[in-house]
Parts: structure tokens; C-alpha cells; sequence
């Protein structure tokens, strides 16, 4: 028998849209791109040099991958959990009234993504984004 989960009511004050980008420091990002396409068949949705940055659509439903090209990625790698929500400012003061540590505010790129990077208790790095790219 089935049981039906319910949504804790701080997912409802967050006002997630249902998207996930996972973000992972690359080293090269021509190397990783064709890595991520040739290797795992994923397609490369958009590239931006000015801040080092792409998107790959994943198999999965509403879930991305990003790519950040860093000087060094630590042993071991890890990718940053970037949760879509439908109203950054808003996810932000839930953040605050929680108590949540934030790096700062939120950052925009202008016509695309408004971006909030933020802690959880061990100090694992998670993020918000609101898609403002416009629509059509």
C-alpha cells in the first residue's frame, strides 16, 4: 500500500518551481563539454565564456547539469545542489528568518538568473536560482 508524502510547509514559504541544476567544477571547459556530450550523450543547451559557464540537459525531468571552469577542483570533485524557486527575494527571507549562514546577496546575470549561494549545517554549499530570462 502506497502512502502519500506531504511536502514539509517550509517547501510551500521557498516556492520551489521544480527545477534542479547540479553545478560541478570543471578544470576545461572544451574538454568537459565534449566529455559531457561524447560519454554521456547529454545536450549542451547554452554557453557563456564571459562567466565560464554551461548547461547540459539531463535525462532526467527538469534536472541540469552545470559546468563552472575553475583553476583547481579539490580531490574528489562535488557538485553544488541549485534548487529553482519562483521567487529568490522571498526563498531568501525564509534563509534569514531561519538563521541560514548566505555568501552574500543575491547575485544577478542580467536577462537570465538571479543566483543565492548559501549553507547548510556542515557547511555543504547550496543554491537558489530564479530563472528571469525572458520567455518565448
Amino acid at each position: 500500500m502506497a502512502t502519500t508524502l506531504e511536502a514539509p510547509a517550509g517547501a510551500e514559504a521557498l516556492g520551489y518551481d521544480g527545477g534542479l541544476t547540479c553545478a560541478i567544477s570543471v578544470t576545461s571547459l572544451d574538454a568537459a563539454i565534449a566529455w559531457y556530450q561524447d560519454v554521456l550523450g547529454m545536450t549542451l543547451l547554452y554557453r557563456v565564456d564571459e562567466i565560464a559557464w554551461c548547461e547540459f540537459a539531463s535525462p532526467v525531468a527538469r534536472v541540469n547539469i552545470g559546468l563552472s571552469q575553475v583553476e583547481a577542483v579539490p580531490q574528489g570533485g562535488g557538485a553544488t545542489l541549485t534548487f529553482g524557486v519562483v521567487d529568490i527575494d522571498a526563498a531568501r527571507a525564509v534563509l534569514d528568518a531561519a538563521g541560514v549562514r548566505q555568501d552574500g546577496p543575491v547575485q544577478e546575470i542580467p536577462a537570465m538568473v538571479k543566483l543565492l549561494t548559501f549553507y547548510d549545517p556542515d557547511g555543504n554549499a547550496l543554491m537558489f536560482y530564479q530563472d528571469i530570462a525572458p520567455q518565448g
